[in-house]
């Protein structure tokens, strides 16, 4: 069942009910419903962490790394070292490809 069936199931399910806040949860799911994250598929295909902690964790030791003086880390790279954090982390870094001197 995909997660688009499944919201609309819900919205069906609780439009019926009398509760107060049913109506500003229907409108919630019905507005963010496109962007819903699917977490039994991911927990199914035995992903890491979707949790929105890891990824704030992640954000703050950037930051803390950027404010380091005298790091070498700057604004400019972070796209880059993202991108081999990235791949490292999902077993795709080739060390041949790496220009490291």
């Amino acid at each position: 069942m995909n997660n688009s069936y499944r919201c609309q199931a819900a919205l069906l399910i609780l439009r019926k009910s009398k509760y107060v806040g049913v109506t500003q949860f229907t409108n919630y799911l019905q507005k963010h419903r496109h962007r819903l994250v699917n977490y039994m598929y991911f927990q199914a295909e035995q992903l890491s962490s979707v949790g929105s902690g890891a990824v704030e964790s992640a954000v703050k030791q950037v930051d803390k790394r950027l404010q380091i003086v005298g790091a070498q880390w700057k604004y400019d790279f972070i796209p880059q070292i993202l991108s081999l954090r990235c791949a490292y982390l999902n077993g795709k870094l080739v060390p041949s490809l790496c220009n490291l001197k």
